[in-house]
């Protein structure tokens, strides 16, 4: 099969039939223009011309660029490649997977940034209450961090998905759906917005069911909401990195620190595994490891 077509009819698959999101469909591809332009200039354009060997020199070659890649970018790209291949040996396009015996590269663990709750509060209350995109501003940093939803869930959201008095549903990955609480103060600051703010916003654009508006009607885009974050770090002060994650690792940090079982987490979370769940777990243990040893009269 031509290595064009290929990587076209899988694109397709992964929209279509497993409905991942615009973003990561189009991570891969990128990561697939970059093979099947490296396919090219190797003078290769058929599928069933690559092996286990051509494989692993496009991923030494990639790897050996400068400035090197971060290590999980090549994890995805290797991961790219080869859901490429085991999807055209499952849909019987080819017979076999040259990626069969290829090994991930090891990824440094890294530990979420958590924001302490006294930097948190801080955040929350960074814009300004008298202005109407303040008040926006407000809503959508209380949800993040009520609900723990990622960016792209947040602006996602549609108006109807608060329908539901205390919880609030998120698409997550792959279009899944998840029910998670909303707590008192993320509806009060979602109320106000709700009566105050948006029904202005409404009228300067189109019509539109998304929750979240932008100065001109307009749904909310990802960037827009990173900016509202950055801003509201920046106005509270706050020196540690702020990303459009970091809302949603204190979410998480801060109920295991409270108590809360790893796999209600991973539930609230929309994590697949519990896993992926678990690794907040070690910033909790920093903590309390930091806390004995401050503590303990004989910790030391």
């Amino acid at each position: 099969m031509h290595v064009a077509r290929a990587v076209d009819a899988y694109l397709r698959h992964v929209t279509i039939e497993r409905g991942l999101s615009a973003h990561t469909v189009a991570a891969y591809r990128r990561d697939l223009a970059n093979y099947a332009q490296w396919l090219a200039d190797a003078g290769i354009d058929d599928t069933s011309a690559i092996s286990g060997s051509i494989v692993s020199r496009f991923i030494a070659d990639r790897s050996a660029i400068v400035p090197a890649p971060a290590a999980t970018s090549l994890a995805r790209l290797q991961s790219s490649v080869r859901g490429l291949h085991r999807y055209l040996v499952r849909e019987g396009l080819e017979p076999e997977d040259p990626t069969g015996r290829l090994r991930p590269p090891k990824t440094p663990q890294r530990l979420p940034k958590a924001l302490t709750i006294d930097q948190v509060e801080r955040l929350l209350a960074a814009p300004s209450p008298e202005d109407p995109l303040g008040i926006r501003d407000r809503a959508l940093l209380e949800l993040l961090y009520a609900t723990g939803a990622r960016v792209s869930e947040a602006v996602g959201l549609d108006v109807d998905d608060l329908a539901h008095g205390e919880v609030l549903r998120l698409r997550g990955k792959g279009s899944k759906e998840r029910i998670v609480p909303v707590g008192s103060y993320a509806r009060d600051a979602v109320g106000a917005y709700l009566t105050r703010v948006r029904p202005g916003l409404a009228a300067k654009g189109r019509a539109t069911a998304k929750l979240f508006l932008g100065a001109r009607g307009a749904p909310l885009s990802r960037q827009s909401a990173w900016l509202v974050i950055r801003s509201a770090a920046e106005a509270a002060q706050i020196t540690a990195e702020v990303s459009p994650h970091t809302l949603r690792h204190s979410f998480a940090t801060h109920l295991l620190q409270g108590g809360a079982d790893v796999r209600v987490v991973q539930e609230l979370l929309g994590h697949a595994s519990v896993a992926t769940t678990q690794i907040y777990t070690h910033v909790s243990v920093d903590a309390l490891r930091d806390i004995y040893a401050t503590s303990h009269p004989r910790a030391r």
